[in-house]
């Protein structure tokens, strides 16, 4: 077990150092020069004074020893200012480098299969990366901690360099306390070191375990900033609530708060401990040396202050490469997200070959045959062997109650997701066969839990910062959004929400939608799907949509879904589903003829609202 973990943390290593590269290799060698310039600086003042001091023992020229003096000053005062230099451009291209990976996250959000995003794996996946975040910075993490890594590694090995001379040569050994100081400084630095990593390893594995919960109390403290919950807040007195769930996170955060305390504590004891020993038992051998003559005073000065540097160097070391391991296998999280495999087939067929053939005249089929489908995270099937067809040009709605499949019927046909048994065919061919991006041209949906962006009206309406102005407000009119559009003062290039721009406004639930529907317009593709597109209309507004509802969809085929059967009627086709199943379909005049049919009953139940006299019609 223990091997594995090595290897994964190696692998982990590798991986985060191979995205930094692909993404701006200068920055790696910008890391490298400047920590090997930090690393040597210290050793240019060690040697300087060594060299006065043995320059005066010796009685040297004090001409000579200026001019070493002056030059040492220089060498310090340049390699000072490029350090701060390249510190300037490591810092800007590491933000840049950040910002960049933040766009390949974004990026693969955006383009991964919406059946991966709904799915248990990949939402396991966004949990560990959200608990990881708690307790870093994302690559932050990773090149903060690489950066001290590479300049105390490098700084060893300077030390290292320095301090060969003192336990080489025929001499070194010749007394038994030699041996023995030798020996324990070796001792010292094994078992440090494995201390060292093992504490640091425990440490950041009790702040991951518990990254959950820290996360459950900051929902607490930032999530209630978020004004739109602050309506329900104040209506319902949710700040007991929201202050009994911050103690009590509070009360666990606590406990193993309690248990990092003392494992820091403790590490630091320890690592103190060891570099205080470690730099007593150098020096005891410096002075044997210079005692017994091997080394000169000035020699005994530079290596005692190589030593401290040597022990303050590996024990920074030590917490820098475990904190860079454990930043790496946090990261990997966000790695493997990364490479999360898209699972939805790709065709390469053209979607004209079955959207519009001439010999077809424009006249096109879907068909749903035999279809089953269960979301990821469920075992109940939301569509059982459910076979449908519909041709182009007509009005369809489709009716039923909360959870009869509706919606998924939608989500299937636009491919968010793929049967899980039988097929979707577009005039006799899988949709699985035609290519992915094309077919979805062929649809404009307004979905039941659509969403608008925090961006200018026009490009909320066209889906982009590119747009026909004159279409766009073409589309918000035939919406029933114009007599607002007409009192914007910036009109089209309004901003919606404050997020962006202080001057933004707020729209009501009728008035998004009405800029959803716009948005599914102004795309202009031969389907239009509409979900419960009046649900947040007042009944003027949803009488002025039903009553230009063909002017609104043109010649476009147009598929209606809604729990008002009342809104159905100018519809050609009426399908009715009920626990996943299609059941019943007809005119409404047909499916309210047959008194024991699905259809009738929701008809009669809802007919009820509206006074005796709108039982039937």
């Amino acid at each position: 077990m223990e091997q594995t973990v090595e290897i994964t943390a190696s692998k982990n290593i590798r991986d985060t150092i191979r995205i930094v590269w692909q993404i701006d290799r200068a920055l790696v060698v910008i890391m490298a020069v400047n920590a090997l310039i930090k690393a040597a600086i210290p050793f240019v003042g060690i040697y300087l004074s060594a060299y006065v001091l043995d320059g005066l023992g010796t009685g040297a020229a004090q001409e000579g020893l200026i001019k070493m003096v002056l030059l040492a000053v220089g060498l310090v005062f340049g390699m000072s200012v490029l350090s701060a230099y390249l510190k300037k451009l490591y810092e800007v291209r590491t933000q840049r480098c950040v910002r960049t990976f933040d766009m390949e996250m974004g990026r693969r959000t955006l383009t991964m299969d919406y059946e991966l995003l709904d799915s248990p794996r990949v939402n396991e996946i966004r949990t560990r990366i959200r608990s990881a975040n708690n307790w870093g910075d994302g690559l932050f993490s990773v090149i903060g901690n690489a950066e001290i890594l590479i300049r105390e590694a490098l700084s060893l090995c300077i030390a290292v360099g320095v301090l060969v001379p003192l336990f080489t040569g025929s001499r070194v050994f010749e007394t038994p306390a030699s041996l023995l100081l030798v020996l324990g400084f070796g001792g010292i630095i094994v078992l440090s070191n494995w201390f060292l990593g093992n504490a640091v390893r425990r440490m950041y594995r009790l702040l991951d375990e518990n990254g959950r919960d820290y996360g459950y109390l900051d929902y607490f403290l930032y999530g209630p900033w978020d004004h739109k919950i602050g309506k329900d807040i104040r209506a319902y007195g949710g700040q007991k609530l929201i202050r009994a769930g911050m103690q009590e996170a509070e009360k666990e955060r606590s406990k193993w708060i309690r248990k990092t305390t003392f494992l820091e504590g403790r590490r630091g004891l320890v690592s103190g401990g060891s570099a205080g020993l470690l730099q007593a038992l150098a020096y005891l051998f410096v002075a044997v040396r210079a005692v017994s003559g091997a080394i000169t005073a000035g020699e005994l000065v530079k290596y005692a202050a190589v030593i401290y540097q040597f022990a303050r160097n590996l024990s920074s070391m030590l917490t820098a490469g475990a904190s860079y391991v454990a930043a790496a296998n946090r990261h990997q999280s966000i790695i493997e997200y990364l490479n999360v495999k898209d699972v939805l087939y790709r065709g390469s067929l053209p979607v004209e070959k079955g959207f519009f053939c001439q010999e077809r005249d424009n006249d096109y089929e879907i068909e749903f045959r035999n279809v089953s489908f269960r979301y990821p995270s469920s075992d109940q099937y939301a569509l059982k062997d459910f076979s449908f067809k519909f041709r182009t040009g007509e009005r369809l709605a489709v009716v039923g109650k909360n959870g009869s499949g509706k919606t998924t019927f939608i989500k299937l046909l636009c491919r968010l997701y793929d049967p899980t048994e039988g097929e979707i065919l577009l005039n006799g061919i899988n949709i699985k066969k035609y290519d992915y991006e094309e077919y979805k041209t062929i649809f404009s949906v307004v979905f039941q839990d659509f969403k608008l962006f925090s961006f200018s009206l026009a490009e909320n309406v066209a889906a982009s910062v590119t747009y026909d102005e004159q279409k766009v407000i073409a589309c918000l009119e035939k919406a029933g959004f114009g007599a607002r559009l007409r009192s914007l003062k910036e009109g089209v290039h309004t901003y919606l929400y404050k997020n962006y721009d202080e001057e933004g406004i707020e729209i009501s639930g009728g008035e998004a939608q009405k800029t959803a529907l716009a948005r599914a317009l102004y795309k202009d593709a031969p389907f239009i799907i509409l979900d419960e597109p009046t649900a947040a209309l007042d009944p003027v507004a949803e009488y002025e949509i039903y009553s230009r509802f063909n002017d609104i969809v043109g010649e476009k085929t147009a598929v209606y879904i809604s729990h008002r059967l009342s809104s159905c009627r100018f519809c050609d086709d009426i399908a009715v589903f009920d626990e996943g199943r299609l059941v019943q379909r007809g005119s409404h005049e047909e499916l309210v003829a047959d008194q024991d049919g699905k259809y009738y009953e929701l008809w009669q139940a809802q007919a009820q609202y509206y006074g005796s006299g709108a039982t039937l019609s």
